[in-house]
């Protein structure tokens, strides 16, 4: 059993739907206090009331210094401080070679990556203050290991967050603050099922498991690296996928029966 995390502050970024709010209602129930960060304060805020008083949402573009700035100005005003992180905001628009522009990638490459980048610089100070933090990253199976068309500049925003992870990790040590990762596979968030069943049954028979993960899974694993007994890990980055990497061809999955 995990050590209790009870009253300390956690900042989740896209925090207000799929996986970030998966993420958000799991450190609530866990004790947290949760600053949960959207574009949109209204869908930040009716998550925060799903957590409770322990909870409070902030409108922000983490893309920039400023709404960065923003997130940690609020929560160690509200809180007192920040202890964790949960680097999860993130958009997967499909755009093919030959079609995407300069633009298209720029624009998730700043959501995905420089956003990461730019929100564990603001929490520095007051993790530094504390004399610990932890910091998990909401990174992917695509990119590091697998690819998938039109996802070229995704995958190269989720592989460049674990390239970022390992030096961070490296450098905040001293610090007594980790970094590290969770890799989600296929989860069913509220983009994946308005595909409708067949998209989605399509798309569990690539899984051993048989399903897709759901957002409390990833949560989960997130709150792991959150805790005491995950202090002497950083750099690190788990898969939470069901099995869906494993597989050399679709024959391996067929032959499962």
């Amino acid at each position: 059993m995990l050590k209790s995390l009870q009253g300390k502050t956690v900042i989740v970024t896209g925090g207000s739907r799929g996986i970030g709010k998966g993420i958000a209602l799991r450190f609530g129930e866990a004790g947290l206090n949760v600053l949960v960060v959207s574009r949109s304060q209204a869908d930040a805020d009716a998550v925060a009331a799903e957590i409770g008083p322990n909870a409070s949402g902030y409108a922000a573009d983490v893309s920039t210094e400023e709404g960065c700035k923003g997130m940690v100005e609020a929560a160690v005003a509200r809180y007192g401080g920040v202890d964790v992180l949960c680097a999860n905001a993130g958009i997967f628009p499909a755009a093919r070679l030959g079609e995407m522009t300069a633009a298209d990638f720029d624009h998730v490459i700043s959501t995905n990556l420089k956003s990461t980048f730019l929100s564990v610089s603001a929490v520095l100070p007051a993790m530094t203050k504390a004399g610990s933090g932890r910091i998990i990253i909401t990174s992917s199976i695509t990119g590091p290991i697998t690819g998938y068309p039109g996802w070229s500049h995704y995958g190269a925003s989720k592989a460049g967050q674990l390239g970022f992870m390992r030096t961070a990790a490296i450098e905040l040590a001293p610090k007594k603050i980790t970094v590290n990762a969770v890799m989600p596979g296929n989860i069913m968030t509220e983009g994946l099922e308005g595909n409708g069943p067949e998209y989605i049954a399509s798309m569990e028979a690539s899984v051993p498991l048989r399903r897709l993960g759901m957002p409390a899974d990833i949560a989960n694993a997130a709150l792991f690296f959150a805790s005491e007994e995950a202090a002497y890990i950083t750099g690190q980055s788990i898969v939470v996928d069901g099995g869906q990497i494993l597989p050399e061809s679709l024959s391996a999955l067929e032959a499962m029966g």
